[in-house]
């Protein structure tokens, strides 16, 4: 039965660190026109209980990707310095809808795996119940 509950743990751990992921890749799909904008990433660390590792993830600190901005001519924006160009956003719409569509298959997955544990639990109760 412990076993079953720290499944339950990790799943909904992961569906967390997953659901954070979503809302970091929604913001940077949202801002992609932004000039100045610098596309944000997170990433994963295991949670550790007493120094040992518990199964269990988190989402890390949010991190801004450090690569160029995007330099776009337009020398009609108020932005634009006296070459005529501003900083853009370094958001590859691409990179960011495939990136989305991976972290939902992972929280999908995880969802799956929740629901079966949690399916497994009721049935082990319901048999110890006879």
């Amino acid at each position: 039965m412990v076993d079953l509950a720290s499944a339950l743990t990790i799943s909904a751990s992961a569906m967390e660190a997953q659901s954070q992921r979503l809302a970091r890749l929604s913001e940077n799909i949202a801002n992609s026109d932004t000039p100045g904008y610098r596309r944000k990433t997170i990433s994963f660390e295991q949670e550790l209980d007493f120094g040992l590792p518990t199964g269990a993830i988190a989402a890390g600190p949010v991190q801004l990707d450090d690569s160029p901005l995007e330099q776009i001519y337009d020398p009609s924006n108020p932005l634009a310095d006296e070459t005529g160009h501003y900083d853009g956003s370094n958001v590859n719409l691409l990179i960011e809808m495939a990136d989305a569509r991976e972290a939902q298959r992972s929280y999908e997955a995880n969802l799956k795996m929740f629901d079966q544990v949690r399916q497994t639990t009721s049935q082990l109760l319901e048999l110890l119940r006879r």
